[in-house]
């Protein structure tokens, strides 16, 4: 059997730097509590491995409000602007672990909305990244994550608009939602903030289900990335899998097919992807 691993496969830039921040930080603050507001990056394992280091994950505002000392470090998707207010209020040391590419988007609305222009972001209002990114915007600020959103889409006579992107969401999606948009005659200013990683791993990823007989695709289950990247796969491949770890693949689907293509997630370890990579070369 032919195995084919993305060369884009595992940590992006700005989960790795976020994973590695929680690290040092944990080197850094012995024997204080040390905090990620949310899942520092959508990975369970790599949750488990950090709680089993002492690092707390906060899930909800309610739980931020019980704290008054503590280490706090914002997830790689980033938050909204109250959350910095209300820990610099309490006075919480807070470590900045929002992508850089994510931080950027917070700035660009901030500044648009600032100038009275309505805010779009393409993506998925359940996300997150998005519910930081709406988190900096103003009052005038709509998500549209596809064609029935896009195509009710109004925004406020004469108004301008500036549409911004999830990172990681699927690029011809958005360029087709922002065909619609743009069809409406506002006065619309594009910027497209899909992550150039997102955008690398995402052709890498069609290109190789399109040459296989058999796709595995790596990550975990509320990962944004990896679920589109699945997406875009099963389309290429009809012979293709979302899996976790190795313990979720049915290496007996495998039995019959003469190439395997393996792609992951940006948020997935790269010792997951060499222990299914190594595990399919040696089963067959």
């Amino acid at each position: 059997m032919k195995v084919i691993t993305a060369k884009t496969a595992g940590f992006c830039f700005g989960v790795e730097r976020a994973v590695n921040t929680v690290y040092e930080q944990i080197e850094a603050h012995k024997g204080e509590a040390i905090y990620t507001y949310g899942p520092i990056i959508h990975n369970d394992e790599v949750i488990k491995d950090l709680e089993k280091k002492g690092v707390t994950v906060l899930r909800t505002e309610e739980e931020l409000e019980h704290l008054d000392a503590g280490v706090v470090i914002i997830r790689s998707h980033g938050v909204e602007k109250r959350i910095y207010e209300k820990l610099n209020e309490k006075g919480i040391t807070i470590v900045d672990a929002t992508c850089p590419f994510v931080k950027k988007i917070h700035r660009i609305v901030e500044k648009e909305s600032a100038l009275g222009h309505e805010i779009v972001i393409i993506g998925n209002p359940a996300h997150p990244e998005v519910q930081g990114i709406r988190g900096w915007a103003g009052a005038h600020v709509s998500v549209v994550q596809n064609k029935e959103e896009a195509d009710k889409f109004s925004a406020e006579g004469g108004a301008k608009v500036c549409v911004v992107s999830q990172t990681t969401f699927n690029y011809n999606k958005f360029k087709d939602l922002v065909e619609i948009i743009s069809e409406k005659s506002y006065d619309i200013n594009v910027l497209n903030t899909i992550c150039n990683a997102t955008k690398e791993r995402q052709a890498e990823a069609r290109e190789i289900a399109e040459s296989v007989d058999a796709m595995i695709v790596i990550g975990d289950k509320q990962s944004s990335n990896t679920q589109k990247l699945f997406e875009i796969c099963a389309k290429a491949c009809n012979d293709t899998y979302y899996i976790q770890t190795l313990d979720d693949l049915n290496v007996n689907q495998l039995g019959s097919v003469e190439t395997v293509g393996i792609t992951a997630g940006a948020s997935t370890p790269n010792n997951i992807i060499e222990e299914v990579q190594n595990n399919v070369r040696i089963i067959f």
